[in-house]
């Protein structure tokens, strides 16, 4: 592979005439393409089988859409990328497209993962909720639309196979039986009361019904429950027929399930005025496992299967492709687009266009809800240009904004401290922008919300102006809310006067009169605090946006302060580790039990040699 960017021999050239002159240095290679404007910012990324003849088609004026037409006059220089092959160009150029996000191009931008069911690998696995890069050991199952859909699997698999779900620090910690097993979720492998062998079968059977076999494990399960039966082990039976009764509720809800596809993607794609939205079904294990709508960037001029195919590549480009695409519409080389996913997956990847049958039926529901979403966003985002329209008028902004960061901090007493930036702009809530801090700010007071506040709005706007100095990759805010009044406004207004930043806008959203919801009041720097009437719909607009804003700050502080449950001291001692904690624990009653302990009292407890006694006693008194 080779990077080449001839450097223009006649810098007046532009547009048809500078692709002309690019032409003549080119051969049949195949690669990826960019054209840049006179900023050098990248218009367009493009892949060719021969990148002389394709590019020698924007060279020749005529033929070419208005939005090709425009790109082409903008284009003052080109760069050039050949590969070995047109498969490889293909997954170069999605990559290109996702990083460099350039104008002209069909543009996927909500980039999510979906989470996935990772069975672990220990010698009593856990089942859990898997996001992100499958780097753990175990076995993944998925993915699933929504960590709702996971959460109901996983509370299914529960009932039915009795699999803890616990950390394994929590696993090897316990020394009685959680509240799990007392409500028959769990077995309680953790202090023996099931054997390894009698556990790894349940592993086995949960593993089978996310693979899609469960007439096997119900068949399975009345046999030891009559078995169970005949030897009078009444208890067991019972428990075995509560499993069955479970997973018979389990199965009646997947009723809709398609029968003769096991694995693939539903993708319905549906354009109108200029926007698109695609729906993607995850079908795996001959199971719904939810679907999941998309709103790719459009101009409203390209060809449907370009769109297609391009949602597809940059959809793939760091996700699993599963063995069948199902599609509502064509792209312009299958054959091109199926070999790249299945170099990608290691596997054949099949992309087929149904016409009939029950196929065509699961393209014939996507393609319904993808019509059905894009008119109730068209309708949303209708409304929300109005408020956007009224928010400017009501805080006196020049335009309307196309992007709000509202901010808040959420704390107890100073503890697990940690601020919040949500995002809103014309297609609503920007859910993929949000950001969370954790407080680093050593000096300050616990609980200073002015402290915590500066710190924040110095790390954000430290980095935008490291990251985007010119302001042309649409993350600078038009306007900030801060959540507080003219204290905390006063702190931002200092960090912009830091920065030297003096044409972003800020409002503070404070309770106002008795912290009554309704009653806000509204401050702005060197300017009077003033209100908004309770009925106007832009203070309703501003609420949802502050609520919005304390949800994630709620959420991501308990999320932290969950993290810190469990952590004791015994966790920064050298060579202690679940076993020696567990033992210590138990011998003590408590960590402060074993801070107060004498060497005598440490060497009584069972794995703890006179040396480690001596280690903790040092941990603990050290300087004392």
């Amino acid at each position: 592979m080779t990077d080449d960017r001839i450097p223009p021999s006649e810098p007046a050239l532009t547009g048809y005439d500078r692709i002309a002159a690019y032409v003549r240095t080119l051969d049949g290679s195949p690669g990826v393409y960019r054209m840049l404007d006179a900023e050098s910012r990248v218009l367009y990324v493009g892949k060719a089988r021969n990148l002389r003849n394709r590019v020698s088609n924007y060279a020749r004026p005529g033929d070419h859409s208005a939005r090709i037409a425009r790109m082409i006059a903008e284009t003052v220089s080109m760069m050039f990328l050949t590969t070995r092959t047109e498969t490889e160009a293909l997954l170069l150029e999605q990559n290109l497209i996702k990083q460099l996000k350039p104008r002209y191009n069909v543009l996927l931008r909500d980039d999510k993962s979906f989470p996935n069911i990772l069975v672990t690998s220990h010698d009593y696995p856990m089942v859990k909720k898997h996001r992100g890069a499958r780097k753990e050991k175990g076995q993944y199952f998925g993915p699933f639309a929504s960590a709702g859909a996971v959460n109901r699997t996983l509370s299914q698999l529960q009932r039915v196979f009795l699999l803890r779900n616990c950390t394994d620090s929590q696993f090897e910690g316990r020394t009685r039986p959680c509240l799990q097993y007392q409500i028959k979720r769990c077995t309680a492998p953790c202090v023996g009361m099931i054997t390894a062998a009698e556990y790894q079968r349940s592993v086995q059977d949960a593993k089978e019904f996310l693979s899609g076999r469960t007439a096997h494990i119900q068949e399975a399960l009345a046999e030891q429950m009559m078995a169970a039966s005949d030897a009078m082990e009444f208890e067991r039976a019972a428990a075995l027929r509560d499993r069955i009764k479970a997973l018979t509720q389990v199965q009646t809800a997947q009723g809709v399930n398609p029968r003769t596809v096991p694995e693939a993607d539903v993708i319905g794609l549906h354009v109108e005025n200029g926007q698109a939205c695609v729906q993607v079904f995850f079908i795996r294990a001959n199971q719904n496992w939810g679907n999941h709508d998309f709103y790719p960037r459009i101009s409203g001029e390209e060809d449907i299967a370009e769109v297609m195919e391009a949602f597809i590549g940059q959809f793939y480009s760091d996700r699993e492709p599963p063995r069948m695409l199902i599609l509502s519409n064509g792209v312009d080389d299958p054959d091109l687009l199926a070999a790249a996913l299945g170099d990608k997956a290691g596997r054949k990847v099949e992309i087929i266009v149904p016409q009939r049958g029950e196929k065509a039926e699961l393209v014939e529901g996507a393609l319904r809800n993808a019509k059905e979403s894009l008119g109730r966003r068209m309708s949303e985002n209708a409304t929300q240009g109005r408020l956007l329209r009224g928010l400017a008028e009501a805080f006196d902004l020049d335009t309307a904004p196309q992007r709000i960061e509202v901010y808040d901090n959420s704390h107890i007493q100073g503890t697990n401290a940690v601020g919040a930036m949500v995002v809103a702009g014309p297609e609503g809530l920007m859910k993929s922008q949000y950001r969370k801090f954790n407080i680093r700010g050593e000096d300050l007071t616990p609980g200073d919300d002015f402290g915590m506040m500066k710190e924040v709005l110095t790390r954000r706007f430290s980095r935008l102006l490291k990251e985007d100095p010119d302001r042309t990759l649409g993350t600078w805010p038009d306007l900030l809310l801060i959540d507080g009044g003219a204290g905390q406004v006063s702190a931002v207004q200092e960090i912009m006067d830091q920065f030297g930043i003096d044409d972003v806008a800020m409002v503070g959203v404070a309770k106002g009169v008795d912290r009554d919801h309704g009653k806000e009041e509204f401050h702005r720097p060197g300017e009077p605090p003033f209100a908004l009437q309770r009925n106007d719909p832009v203070l309703y607009f501003v609420q949802r946006l502050r609520d919005e804003a304390h949800r994630f700050a709620i959420g991501t502080h308990r999320a932290k302060r969950a993290k810190s449950v469990g952590v004791t001291p015994l966790d920064d001692i050298p060579g202690i580790g679940a076993t020696r904690k567990r033992a210590l624990l138990a011998h003590f009653g408590s960590a402060k039990a074993v801070s107060r302990a004498n060497l005598a009292d440490l060497t009584a407890v069972e794995g703890i040699s006179a040396t480690m006694a001596e280690t903790i006693y040092g941990f603990f008194h050290e300087g004392g």
